[in-house]
């Protein structure tokens, strides 16, 4: 069987790809394709997600074996074939391409025909494709121009400059014990 599989991005202004897949392929050979078609970098730990009609997370695959979730099993993109997880139309993913910011693209398998290709090959694309990453730090906040975060620029950050340890009111402390166990 060929499957065509569509996906999309609300980052990106009218971004499409669409793929048509042989049923036997794999979702590592699917995660190669998109990787190529929209000229991002294999050094994230992506991930496919099968979908309900509500887009709420199902069946993860990942690039690489984990043992995160006790309710599904665990599927590797290298070893699992794409009608493993894909047996209808309709059926709803979504591609993780920046865990970081769990930033991806939704997948819907648009059609099944009969017939034979080998692996997957892009059909159509559409639109720009989103940067593969943010340029943010998510510890220290948005990275300025200077390239350094917020917290490193040269202006003051959340006032520290004028904290006075006189300030605190340590008299509603006096009463906490941490001995008696009765805070927990």
């Amino acid at each position: 069987m060929i499957y065509r599989i569509n996906f999309s991005s609300e980052e990106g202004e009218n971004f499409r790809l669409v793929f048509d897949a042989d049923s036997d392929a794999t979702f590592l050979e699917l995660h190669e394709a998109i990787l190529k078609a929209v000229n991002y970098t294999n050094d994230q730990m992506t991930s496919f997600f099968m979908c309900n009609d509500r887009w709420e997370k199902e069946q993860e695959v990942t690039l690489v074996e984990m043992d995160r979730s006790f309710d599904y099993d665990n599927m590797v993109m290298e070893s699992t074939r794409l009608s493993d997880l894909m047996e209808e139309q309709g059926q709803r993913l979504i591609y993780i391409f920046d865990p970081m910011f769990e930033r991806y693209f939704f997948g819907s398998l648009k059609e099944i025909k009969p017939g034979q290709m080998k692996g997957v090959k892009l059909v159509e694309k559409k639109g720009k494709a989103p940067e593969q990453l943010h340029k943010e730090d998510p510890l220290a906040g948005i990275v300025g121009k200077d390239g350094k975060a917020d917290w490193e620029s040269d202006e003051e950050f959340y006032g520290d400059s004028q904290y006075n340890e006189g300030d605190l009111d340590f008299e509603g402390f006096q009463d906490l014990s941490f001995d008696d166990g009765t805070m927990f």
